[in-house]
């Protein structure tokens, strides 16, 4: 298995994410990686590919889903030596991934109104909540967005977050009038940052009115639940993948036939036992 090293969760990081439902880690991608991600996601978006893509507003926003099938460029993040391992210590060792996300979001033209949310404010996994409620949603996954541009000042296309949303037990409030909760924040980031977000925190795309937003989310879940953009990666993507990688689109790597209550060996709790993390959230 590829060696993945620790890095640690801080408790200001821990007591964020679990208060506000989200964090922001500095400085994750390099000038290079940022590079050949944008070459690769322009080359994509310039296609007439249809399949997986997320379109919801013609020139406004675009982008495909299971990027990490398209191109080897983007397979390395689902393993970032920075932000997995704040995966894990936020909800243990039984992931995969569920979904990854190349989303380019365009500038608004300059008299649209300022209360324009794109896409409007919602929780991901939306499906968990219709089947289950919004009272009974509870912690399931976690998406790393991954920003490519400059969202260093206002206005930049960033996705606002609802600091503490996560645990409403009912629909997102926002006063009549308004756009926005009260407590809206808008995270001002500069290429290669990182957002951390649980997939119950309410978020919603802000107002562009600078460059195009480029972005890859890369959502990670418990293994019990299904994938949102795949069932089972092809085999010309998993021969292009190592152990790590493998186990976390859903593969078995291991040669066991028998049966395990686990369902197969987990590389990723014996990183647990080896760097001293709990590998199950009941034991944290």
């Amino acid at each position: 298995m590829t060696t993945l090293p620790f890095t640690p969760l801080t408790p200001e990081q821990r007591r964020q994410f679990d208060e506000e439902g989200y964090l922001i880690v500095r400085n994750v991608l390099d000038g290079d990686t940022i590079e050949r991600l944008i070459e690769v996601g322009d080359r994509l978006i310039a296609t007439d590919i249809r399949e997986n893509r997320q379109q919801e507003v013609p020139g406004l926003y675009d982008g495909f889903r299971n990027v990490i099938g398209m191109d080897d460029v983007f397979r390395p993040l689902i393993t970032h030596p920075v932000t997995l391992p704040l995966v894990i210590q936020l909800l243990g060792a039984n992931l995969q991934v569920s979904t990854s996300h190349l989303i380019y979001r365009w500038v608004d033209a300059p008299d649209t109104p300022p209360t324009r949310r794109l896409p409007g404010w919602h929780r991901d996994n939306g499906r968990t909540r219709l089947d289950l409620g919004e009272a009974n949603y509870p912690r399931m996954g976690l998406k790393c967005a991954f920003y490519l541009t400059d969202l260093s000042e206002p206005k930049s296309g960033a996705t606002l977050m609802a600091p503490g949303s996560h645990l409403l037990k009912e629909k997102l409030h926002i006063p009549e009038g308004q756009a926005d909760p009260d407590n809206v924040v808008e995270p001002l980031l500069n290429p290669g940052d990182c957002v951390i977000f649980e997939y119950r925190t309410w978020h919603a795309g802000g107002l562009n009115l600078r460059h195009t937003r480029k972005a890859v989310m890369i959502g990670y879940a418990y293994r019990w639940l299904k994938p949102m953009d795949y069932i089972r990666q092809s085999p010309d993507v998993l021969n292009t993948m190592d152990t790590l990688q493998r186990f976390l689109v859903g593969e078995r790597v291991d040669d066991g036939v028998e049966f395990m209550p686990n369902g197969s060996w987990n590389p990723l709790a014996d990183w647990c036992s080896e760097h001293g993390v709990m590998a199950d959230r009941l034991g944290a």
